[in-house]
């Protein structure tokens, strides 16, 4: 880690000479975010933008189960300042292989005035590219658990912007829904919004909320109070609890998750942006060098009824080390029955030789990855017993599948495995499971998570629109890594799309190649049969796409038209634009590539994409810096390309 600059600023109070109503400001490093935290009477905040409200006075503070409130009438018994500018290189690259850490930090130690005379500590930090706060709470003056049922902060929107709101309607959920373009007013008491929650308050002026590092904590949801656009924090209840119990517990010090507003002049900023990540504490695995991201084949029900046997799961090796890929995903039902009291997951199922498939993926240079139902690992510590098993036989990692919570209890049960898997050297993919919240930095091997709606609902759902897919890049994919599974090759128009066995995919196939640019996800996963790719048009370019890059460029797009990013890996420049299902001409400008006469191989819809939407238009062409490229795209269509470096 290199510190490019700091500054430390103390300014330590007395009890004796407390301040009783203050006003604290916390700017940003470039002098555009503004934070104002009023103590005078209600704890509130306040963010602007270029001098526009952001969040008008909002409310912070807690209520607990046998206590007072606990957001007003306060002391402010300590003021620290300070200004970071760091940069740290991540183990996996997610977007920039060098991450710029930059915030001015503002932290109050409160006192209560009077009553139970409690403390908490608020720290803000604001970036260029948003803010970020949380709370520290103390013990009770009483030996045990201290009760939080409900946190009261707010974000006071001004007007009625636009907001894309994935409404889940419930605490337990695998969080793979749509997001819809709402005005903000549509957000109710009886929302249950998922983040990010993305909002466009026109004039160059967007948000995201979202939160970062999750620990001992339950997840966030928003609705509001009644108010309109007042948006509350709607903590996920422990379990057996309800909307009005208990929402977390605990007996020692504890932080909430930062709260996250991201703050950008256009939603590529949002996109690009690291303030998730940069959150949390820097790499806790002393030597990673183990931890390998890249493409894994997946012998998934999927691309066809695909059985449990030994000479279906080789063929997936094999298609692994066809593409050059560095892993095969075993799925459900390799250690028999799961999901019953008896399943062991040491044992592979009767017709499986486990030992046998290993040795046979190591002659293709392929590492296994096993998936595992969530509470086979659970009971009765499980995994523990496991994990270390797994590393004995040299399985690279686990997809662990159906949890649907995110309360407290299943947070801490996240925690535990990551921290047992990384002791074992095994990455963890998660599913059924809730937002990134910037965890890979501190755990790497975290690679990558579903809560997302992705490319398996072919199989069984309409909701998969081009729309949903363009939609994501801007709202889900803000907190960080998602494994959408893309890779569907049985591409079809609208009108030839059904719910079928092999799964059919309602975009064109450089549609579907723009995922593998435009999704963030160090390990990808692909869904379709080795079949369907092998030898087909467009598979050389999963054969040399990354997974991690090294910088990320936006190059246009709104949510639910298109999207276009570029990103880099080396010397070498990926683009992919993914469109929405009405055909269209768009232009983007190469002034982020070196200078000089590069090659740029491009992957596009050819002429009759409509309506034949498998096909592609191969070609190359020599471009320059600056020049201005003009893409055409078909209905549900796309565009990749390589640019190659000298």
């Amino acid at each position: 880690m290199k510190y490019i600059t700091f500054k430390f600023f103390l300014f330590s109070l007395f009890i004796s000479s407390v301040c009783y109503s203050q006003n604290y400001l916390a700017t940003s490093p470039d002098k555009k975010i503004n934070v104002t935290i009023n103590n005078s009477e209600k704890l509130t905040y306040a963010v602007t933008f270029n001098g526009k409200d952001l969040i008008q006075e909002s409310s912070l503070g807690f209520e607990f189960k046998n206590e007072p409130s606990m957001n007003r009438g306060f002391a402010v018994i300590d003021h620290r300042e300070k200004v970071v500018n760091e940069t740290w290189k991540p183990v996996v690259k997610s977007k920039h292989a060098v991450v710029v850490n930059n915030f001015s930090e503002l932290q109050l130690l409160l006192h209560e005035k009077s009553g139970l005379m409690r403390q908490m500590e608020l720290t803000f930090r604001v970036y260029n590219d948003g803010v970020a706060f949380r709370t520290k709470l103390f013990r009770s003056e009483k030996n045990g658990n201290r009760q939080i049922t409900k946190e009261l902060t707010t974000f006071k929107i001004p007007g009625n912007p636009k907001a894309w709101v994935v409404e889940y309607g419930k605490y337990s959920t695998s969080q793979e829904s749509e997001f819809f373009e709402r005005p903000l007013s549509y957000v109710s008491d009886k929302t249950i919004a998922g983040l990010p929650m993305l909002l466009d308050y026109g004039n160059q002026c967007w948000v995201a909320i979202t939160e970062a590092v999750i620990d001992n904590y339950p997840a966030f949801y928003i609705g509001t109070n009644g108010k309109q656009n007042v948006l509350t924090t709607k903590l996920v209840p422990l379990p057996g609890e309800d909307e009005a119990g208990v929402k977390a517990r605990f007996n020692d010090e504890v932080y909430t998750p930062w709260r996250v507003i991201m703050v950008g002049d256009n939603p590529g900023k949002l996109i690009e942006s690291e303030i998730v990540q940069n959150l949390n504490e820097p790499c806790a695995i002393t030597d990673p060098s183990w931890i390998k991201p890249g493409i894994s084949a997946w012998d998934h029900w999927w691309s066809g009824e695909v059985k449990m046997e030994m000479a279906v799961i080789k063929q997936y090796i094999d298609f692994a080390s066809e593409m050059g890929w560095p892993y095969m995903l075993v799925d459900w039902q390799w250690y028999g029955k799961y999901a019953v009291p008896e399943a062991d997951i040491t044992k592979e199922a009767p017709q499986i030789n486990m030992a046998e498939l290993i040795r046979y993926a190591n002659t293709k240079n392929v590492k296994l990855i096993l998936w595992l139902y969530n509470s086979d690992v659970n009971r009765n510590s499980a995994y523990k017993k496991a994990f270390p098993l797994y590393q004995k036989w040299g399985i690279a990692g686990i997809k662990i599948d159906f949890m649907d919570r995110d309360d407290q209890d299943m947070v801490n049960w996240y925690h535990d495995i990551i921290k047992c898997a990384a002791e074992n050297h095994l990455l963890v993919d998660f599913h059924g499971a809730y937002k990134p919240d910037g965890i890979i930095r501190t755990y790497p091997n975290m690679i990558t998570r579903e809560g997302v709606m992705g490319n398996e609902y072919y199989k069984f759902s309409d909701k998969m629109s081009p729309e949903h897919n363009v939609k994501l890049a801007f709202t889900r994919m803000l907190a960080g890594q998602m494994d959408y599974t893309p890779g569907g090759f049985l591409n079809v128009t609208k009108a030839g799309y059904k719910n079928q066995s092999p799964a059919l995919v309602w975009n064109t196939r450089a549609a579907e190649l723009s995922k593998f640019v435009i999704y963030e996800s160090p390990l990808t996963v692909v869904c379709d049969h080795p079949d369907h790719i092998v030898n087909q048009p467009g598979a050389e370019f999963l054969k040399i796409v990354p997974t991690t890059w090294d910088d990320i460029h936006f190059l246009d797009g709104y949510p639910g038209d298109f999207v276009a990013l570029a990103k880099k890996t080396g010397k070498d420049w990926f683009v992919g634009i993914m469109n929405n299902s009405k055909m269209k001409e768009v232009t983007i400008k190469l002034d982020f590539i070196q200078s000089g006469s590069l090659l740029m191989e491009i992957w596009a819809d050819a002429d009759d994409a409509n309506v034949s939407p498998k096909n592609l238009k191969i070609s190359s062409q020599y471009v320059s810096q600056g020049d201005v490229i003009t893409v055409k795209m078909a209905n549900n269509g796309g565009w990749v390309a390589r640019i190659k470096g000298i």
